[in-house]
């Protein structure tokens, strides 16, 4: 599959300069739509070109920015083709016969002004998409180009079905739960697109170097990430460069839903050989897979691997929570210790300091959500704040997560601890573990925790060793890329 990346600029000198700064590119989506009327040169935009081009202006009712008369706007597309683009985007509903019939022209250059005949809808996926894609076909048009908003990740199967098992298209969904239609081959589209002007796209870089798309075929094992949201997820990077570092051939996706029985939908139907799952799903994918002791025991899984017999279920949290207390000595039998949160995280947590003999106790801003997870796993509660002095604290909530970076769970001066730790990953020292530290604390950040969950993941799916180092340099990779989400391990 190749990459297209689209560019848009007001002015010719900044398309021309973006169309040539596109490196990870194969070809380059030029908007001649968002330039300025005035600004509007076809000849200029395609010419000195380093790679092929789709030459595409969008109208105003197909969710572009041409708003003149059509017969202007196809008088653009006709001089594309006749200036040399090599592809030009018409949409099913224009006039795009006028458009081809440029490419029949003696004076259009030879191999220029293919047709890539475009239907959007920015609202869903339309019940007759279907029949919408057939009568596209019909045209003989020599490609065609889908592009719908997948508002769940099942609309990600609604589109692979209705594109049929033809290969001569370009079928996208948009949107966060269409992600994975951008990076798997098993929608057969030509090329995907890359950019930031629609929603859920990737860098070119990104679907180059980390999702690996020029080398993934429909045989290629897909592993994923699940839950919502995603986008702060650091997984991809870490797995996609585990796997690309292996030399093993396999993928790992974005499958963005809240829907435990979706996500199984989706999976079998992609024949999707793993996945790492986060929130909301961990505990109602419990009674959907084979679960081990240590997930009944926290009541959640983490971790989705495909068998014979269906899908056996692990949970990481613990033993990925502990080993950085035990490399950094936080462990005291007996010790106190204090975890802040009420969720998956704080559940983990909390079980799992249980086991090695310390004596945890539970805080949360809601007192009975705190009150419900002690009693469940046999420790104390607290209310809140908490207060004293104690061997560990533990911060299980997202407070101080970006974009909230400056803001503290509590008060490390009037709580103080032997021992600081934060599963906030982002940033990878909190202003939290910061203060604590001046004060003495030993500090453990949630990046730790992050790429010891991540590698446990990678040796339950390949039975191959995990490079630890390089699992952790892919997470600040990903972490200085999208500095400003908010984060939490997953």
């Amino acid at each position: 599959m190749k990459i297209c990346e689209t560019v848009m600029a007001t002015t010719m000198a900044e398309l021309r300069a973006r169309r040539d700064h596109a490196r990870d590119a194969d070809l380059v989506e030029l908007r001649l739509d968002s330039l300025a009327p005035a600004e509007l040169d076809v000849a200029r935009a395609v010419a000195g070109r380093r790679c092929p081009v789709v030459a595409t202006c969008r109208p105003t009712w197909e969710g572009g920015q041409f708003a003149g008369a059509e017969e202007d706007r196809l008088r653009v597309l006709k001089e594309a083709v006749t200036c040399g683009a090599e592809y030009v985007d018409v949409e099913w509903r224009a006039d795009w016969r006028r458009v081809a019939s440029a490419a029949l022209d003696a004076s259009a250059p030879p191999g220029s002004g293919k047709i890539v005949l475009s239907y959007h809808d920015f609202e869903g996926v339309p019940a007759d998409l279907a029949d919408r894609v057939r009568a596209m076909r019909a045209t003989g048009a020599p490609m065609i180009k889908v592009a719908v908003t997948a508002t769940r990740l099942r609309d990600c199967l609604r589109l692979r079905d209705a594109m049929g098992t033809g290969d001569a298209h370009i079928a996208i969904a948009m949107g966060a739960a269409g992600r994975l239609t951008r990076v798997l081959p098993h929608f057969r589209s030509r090329w995907t697109y890359a950019g930031s002007v629609a929603a859920g796209q990737f860098s070119a870089a990104e679907l180059r170097h980390r999702y690996r798309v020029h080398e993934t075929t429909a045989s290629t094992p897909v592993f994923g990430i699940a839950g919502a949201p995603l986008a702060h997820s650091a997984s991809p990077a870490m797995h996609n460069s585990a796997f690309a570092a292996s030399r093993i051939d396999a993928v790992y996706a974005p499958f963005e839903t809240t829907d435990a029985d979706e996500l199984i939908e989706v999976a079998g139907a992609l024949g999707v050989e793993g996945l790492s799952i986060t929130a909301p799903l961990k505990a109602s994918l419990l009674t959907r897979c084979h679960a081990d002791d240590d997930s009944r025991a926290i009541g959640a899984v983490n971790t989705l691997r495909r068998e014979a017999s269906g899908w056996a279920g692990r949970n990481f949290d613990a033993a990925a929570f502990l080993e950085p207390l035990e490399r950094h000595g936080g462990l005291t039998p007996d010790g106190r210790a204090r975890v802040l949160g009420a969720g998956g995280a704080a559940r983990a947590a909390a079980g799992a300091l249980a086991t090695r003999g310390m004596d945890p106790v539970v805080s949360a801003r809601r007192y009975s959500s705190a009150a419900a997870l002690a009693q469940a796993l046999g420790v104390d509660v607290a209310p809140w704040p908490p207060t004293g002095r104690w061997d560990l604290i533990v911060n299980a909530t997202p407070v101080g997560t970006w974009p909230h970076a400056g803001e503290t769970p509590i008060d490390p001066a009037q709580v103080m601890s032997a021992t600081a730790y934060d599963l906030v990953y982002n940033p990878r020292e909190t202003r939290w573990l910061s203060l604590a530290r001046a004060l003495g604390a030993v500090t453990i950040g949630g990046l730790e925790m992050l790429v010891a969950q991540a590698c446990r993941q990678f040796e339950w799916w390949t039975g191959q060793p995990a490079d630890r180092p390089a699992f952790e340099h892919a997470a600040l990779e990903f972490l200085d890329e999208v500095k400003g989400l908010w984060s939490v391990p997953s």
